[in-house]
């Protein structure tokens, strides 16, 4: 017997859910002047931080704009030295394809699978992002056709660790608009990832939802170091001094193979994942450590972007059954007054 796909049901194109839930004029302004920001700071005419954080997945639209209205607050008080992405990540990567994928599969993680529901849900909560908090957002292109589901409310992309070796999501980021991301691949071959960057940084024509496109190349496409496990099985680190001189010798080595393609060599460093091991509060003198390497040396200083940082309402993570508001049901965050003091700390290192 042939095993096959169920077609289930035509799900609506991006167009037709973009007609059907449009964004207003204002939130085509606030997208236009954060994306302008954004774009200064890989620049280097911003000297500001990026900081893209919150939680792990976005499993509550309720919990996470409560959240993202903290953050608010705090970019206030902090304008003159971080510029904040929250993270409303909406589908998430299972090393072993099982559990929850986030609300773009499941907008109730105690129900069934609903794409349908999915698109809609992951259109309105980042919609409202914008509308209640000014914010643009980030999110995880695990899946890149989906992309144009919420091209015109996205301000920053991130592609994970397992997708960076894929044809597909390289030559997407290539035509997408908006800073991208590459992180190393879970293997820690930073070669792979510079790749990818390049990759990404040139033209293309290729296959993208049934029609034939063409790319004129990211030139915000840049790295993300998110630590790596080794052969054995261990977390290992890369966010230290020497990981940092060493990635800044692999944009140099890259830019000479590509005739200086590579104008504004850029890296975000993600605190947790294999960086902190999963222990989430290693995400703070991580942070730290990061803004000494940058005060040590002009050349770090200049590479480095901004930090990626799980956190939620809550500390730690909860199964999906125990109901914790703002609590993580996937990897463990740093709950939010930790977060806002690490955030008031990092802009007076900076």
């Amino acid at each position: 017997m042939e095993m096959e796909m169920e077609f289930l049901r035509q799900l609506p194109t991006p167009q037709e859910l973009k007609e059907e839930y449009p964004v207003s004029n204002q939130i085509a302004e606030i997208k236009a002047e954060r994306d302008g920001q954004i774009r200064a700071i890989f620049d280097g005419r911003d000297d500001r931080l990026l900081l893209v954080i919150g939680p792990c997945s976005a499993d509550s639209e309720d919990a996470v704009i409560d959240y993202i209205l903290r953050l608010r607050n705090v970019q206030e008080k902090v304008k003159d030295k971080i510029f904040i992405i929250p993270r409303i990540y909406t589908n998430k990567p299972r090393t072993i394809g099982v559990g929850y994928k986030g609300m773009l599969h499941q907008p109730d993680p105690e129900k069934e699978s609903d794409m349908l529901k999915g698109i809609i849900a992951i259109r309105q909560l980042h919609k409202r992002a914008v509308e209640e908090t000014g914010f643009t957002c980030a999110d995880e292109m695990l899946y890149p056709e989906n992309h144009r589901y919420l091209s015109d409310l996205l301000s920053y992309v991130a592609v994970g660790a397992r997708s960076v070796e894929n044809q597909q999501h390289r030559l997407t980021a290539s035509g997408v608009g908006i800073p991208v991301g590459m992180k190393n691949p879970t293997g820690g071959d930073l070669a792979v990832m510079m790749n990818s960057i390049i990759a990404a940084h040139n033209a293309h024509t290729f296959l993208y939802r049934g029609w034939e496109v063409r790319t004129e190349g990211n030139p915000y496409t840049h790295a993300i170091l998110r630590g790596y496990v080794d052969k054995f099985g261990r977390n290992m680190p890369n966010y230290h001094y020497e990981d940092l001189q060493n990635l800044l010798e692999h944009y140099e080595e890259a830019n000479a193979s590509q005739k200086n393609m590579l104008a504004h060599p850029a890296v975000i460093i993600d605190a947790n994942h294999s960086n902190s091991g999963k222990q989430y509060l290693e995400q703070i003198r991580i942070s730290k450590d990061v803004m000494h390497s940058c005060k040590v040396s002009s050349d770090v200083r200049k590479l480095v972007k901004g930090l990626m940082i799980e956190s939620y309402i809550e500390d730690g993570a909860q199964k999906v059954s125990e109901h914790c508001y703002g609590k993580s049901i996937t990897d463990p965050c740093l709950g939010w007054e930790k977060s806002e003091k690490l955030i008031y700390e990092l802009a007076e290192l900076w």
